[in-house]
């Protein structure tokens, strides 16, 4: 891993492959072992760089009141120290997000975007009151996070996940730090970021899972009619970590998206 200074936080990420920069975003609660599978499978054409989020994995905390902001920031910064070029930009549900809000402060650093399974925000892409459970689902899974027994959120998988998936995700969440999910669960209950989407002026690729209960194939569709030219891929028997639960089908998806994209 190495490590980058950006600000008031230390980002540790971890950089394979050599070819055009792809930067990987991963899910709240999550850390860059989330993408193992497409960091070895894309590394043949790609300088594959996949970021621990300030506050989670091997970076550092961030401080109070950091922000969604914040984080966009950041990775803008690890994309001009580490890339030296605008990157194609992958963000998977909370990661997702993150990305939009890249594009809408720092639109020269993306050459294109997927976005996987993810929200405008949750304001941005939940019904109200699907929004208010989901705050307070969040809240009580953090609130038993504090007392040492952290649940997953329901819902990561359509079924049940090969043995090593599994201990990979329980691994992440009981590595996760509360403080920092408690400030993300405030920044994506209050984003809605609807109105970049028809903003986007790169290219754009969708990869959703079929079966996804928490970011479900209603919301891909009104990225797609709200994204000029986006393209859609859904993969079938996936639910909301498509990339851990059909890792070939999303890898060559990437794949096929960055290598028709056209030259810099």
């Amino acid at each position: 891993m190495e490590t980058l200074g950006a600000g008031a936080v230390d980002i540790a990420f971890e950089r394979v492959g050599e070819g055009p920069p792809l930067v990987l975003a991963h899910g709240a609660g999550d850390d860059s072992r989330a993408w193992g599978p497409q960091l070895e499978g894309l590394a043949s054409d790609f300088t594959v760089i996949a970021w621990d989020e300030p506050g989670q994995g091997r970076s550092s905390d961030v401080p109070e009141g950091f922000g969604l902001g914040d984080y966009a920031d950041c990775l803008a910064a690890l994309i001009e120290a580490v890339a030296g070029e605008p990157a194609v930009v992958c963000g998977i549900s909370w990661g997702g997000t993150i990305a939009l809000e890249l594009h809408r402060r720092h639109p020269d650093r993306v050459r294109a975007l997927i976005l996987a399974d993810t929200y405008a925000g949750w304001r941005g892409s939940l019904p109200p009151d699907e929004l208010r459970d989901r705050v307070d689902a969040a809240a009580r899974q953090l609130d038993a996070a504090d007392s040492g027994m952290p649940e997953l959120p329901p819902g990561l998988f359509a079924a049940d996940p090969p043995a090593g998936t599994a201990r990979l995700v329980r691994a992440m969440a009981a590595a996760a730090r509360p403080a920092t999910l408690r400030q993300q669960l405030r920044a994506m209950a209050d984003a809605d970021l609807r109105d970049e989407l028809p903003r986007i002026a790169v290219p754009a690729l969708l990869i959703w899972g079929a079966l996804d209960a928490r970011s479900p194939l209603r919301v891909a569709s009104e990225f797609a009619r709200a994204i000029p030219g986006a393209q859609l891929v859904v993969l079938e028997g996936a639910g909301h970590l498509s990339n851990l639960e059909r890792p070939t089908a999303f890898t060559d998806a990437v794949r096929e998206f960055c290598l028709a994209l056209p030259p810099m």
